[in-house]
């Protein structure tokens, strides 16, 4: 029996010690700074740490009770424009004044192949998403809301399309077509204005590396209507899968509508999500989801400037200049010597979702004029939490990000750790309040100044053309230069 009593002594005191060891390792990392310190135009950014185990701060949705409404910055108000709705995602306004919503989920994607860590790690992600209010089977449609009176709630409620949707999200309209994209692919539908009905067939004009990892797929129609941008997350947290899963992910994708094709426009953005033209330049900008693991400060998610071209680094730089060593993937040649710093860091792990720029009649209120709304989602991965709110950011005349981020909506966040909701699009209302999602509430906000006159355009800034230079042959001048060089070598 003394036999039996040690092998249970031991067996008792590996089990404590195993059971402390994951104790400790599930506590996961503090922040050291504030939100505010990691967000703005020159964010604080600390040394990272590489985590074996994800910092995990899940907030459990709780709903709001009848009357209950986010709190609004001074100056504002909020209402229900819509709820019960079943995880609305992205919204987009129609010229009528109809507003389309995509109630939508994760994709099913079928189970790997990578064995028992694989299927264990499945199995834990998909407990925390669960319990985010995250997971469930994808409601695939396309409603339409419509305020008909004006008052402020839309009183109309259709769904307009729900064949052929796959885990929809990016929704665009123009000259009688609707754009979908799904997690896979983006279609084309015919649709008339003011139709309660998506009847015709779908063209499709391009495929999309499918759901798994970030599935959303956001779209942005150029202003003059002529291209589709198409944001792409990356299936992976810093490409530990291989970088051949990676293919046509993390990037912004532009589709020539005329000329039927794409190219890559953007690259190196981990999980670009809102997607707006800024007033100012006309230029694309987006926001972006950053890395994890490298502890509660790092890495910030961020709203840039995308530039044709443009590459962030993703998933072998972040910020510039900061080289994440955690990634096997060999780096490509040179590639710090064009990675793009982004123009304004929101905070780390604030999940950065819908963006819009200020527009010509919305009805914010001069403290909220010339800038960019933004829905910050909420972490899952970062103690204390970050996001779960509304914010704005200001832009100088130049078109230029400046200051921190200025709350718009908060009180999502209960003090016990729970959640309201989660916002997560916004997009302006034709008579210029903002809309905003909020996905696990099921509920579409409406903000604005009451007292507030509509907004005046933002003028576009316009400079000088470089004068025009006359085209020939440079082997002439080098060749007069040269021969001036000789003389004067001659003479002396």
């Amino acid at each position: 029996m003394a036999i039996f009593r040690k092998i249970a002594i031991v067996l008792a005191v590996v089990i404590v010690i195993a059971g402390g060891a994951f104790w400790y390792l599930s506590r996961g990392d503090t922040a050291r700074l504030s939100v505010e310190e990691v967000a703005g135009t020159d964010p604080v950014l600390g040394e990272g740490k590489a985590k074996s185990f994800p910092t995990v701060q899940i907030a459990e949705p709780v709903g709001w009770k009848a009357g209950e409404a986010p709190t609004p910055a001074e100056g504002l108000e909020v209402v229900r424009f819509a709820e019960g709705l079943d995880h609305p995602r992205t919204l987009h306004a129609l010229p009528n004044g109809d507003v389309l919503v995509s109630l939508t989920r994760a994709p099913k994607v079928a189970a790997g192949e990578g064995g028992i860590m694989d299927a264990i790690k499945g199995w834990i992600a998909d407990k925390l998403l669960s319990k985010a209010g995250a997971t469930g089977v994808s409601p695939n449609q396309i409603v339409l809301l419509r305020d008909a009176d004006g008052n402020g709630t839309a009183e109309t409620r259709k769904v307009i399309l729900a064949e052929g949707l796959d885990s929809p999200s990016g929704l665009a309209w123009k000259d009688g077509t609707l754009y979908v994209a799904n997690h896979n692919a983006v279609l084309a539908f015919p649709y008339a204005l003011g139709s309660d009905k998506v009847t015709g067939a779908p063209r499709k004009l391009m495929d999309l590396a499918p759901g798994g990892g970030h599935w959303m797929r956001n779209l942005e129609l150029s202003p003059d209507g002529t291209r589709l941008y198409v944001a792409v997350g990356s299936v992976s947290n810093i490409g530990e899968a291989g970088m051949a899963v990676e293919e046509g992910r993390a990037m912004i994708w532009e589709y020539d509508l005329a000329a039927g094709r794409q190219r890559q426009f953007g690259v190196g953005l981990r999980n670009p999500n809102g997607l707006d033209f800024s007033p100012w330049s006309g230029e694309l900008w987006t926001t972006v989801n950053e890395r994890d693991m490298l502890g509660s400060d790092l890495v910030p998610d961020y709203l840039t400037n995308v530039p044709v071209g443009a590459q962030y680094g993703w998933p072998w730089v972040y910020y510039r200049t900061n080289r994440d060593r955690r990634v096997e993937a060999p780096m490509p040649r040179f590639l710090m010597e064009y990675v793009r710093k982004p123009e304004y860091a929101l905070g780390p792990h604030v999940a950065a979702l819908g963006l819009v720029f200020s527009k010509e009649g919305d009805r914010m209120g001069a403290g909220f004029a010339g800038g960019a709304f933004i829905a910050r989602h909420g972490s899952w991965n970062r103690k204390p939490p970050s996001g779960y709110d509304v914010v704005f950011v200001d832009f100088d005349d130049r078109g230029n990000p400046v200051g921190k981020p200025k709350p718009v909506l908060t009180g999502f966040l209960n003090a016990d750790g729970t959640t309201r909701g989660r916002p997560t699009w916004v997009e302006w209302a034709g008579d210029g309040a903002l809309l905003v999602s909020d996905d696990t509430a099921g509920i579409i906000w409406r903000v604005r100044s009451p007292s507030a006159a509509p907004a005046p355009a933002i003028a576009r800034l316009e400079g000088k053309r470089l004068p025009a230079r006359e085209l020939k042959d440079p082997r002439a001048d080098f060749e007069a230069d040269y021969l001036r060089k000789q003389a004067g070598q001659a003479i002396n």
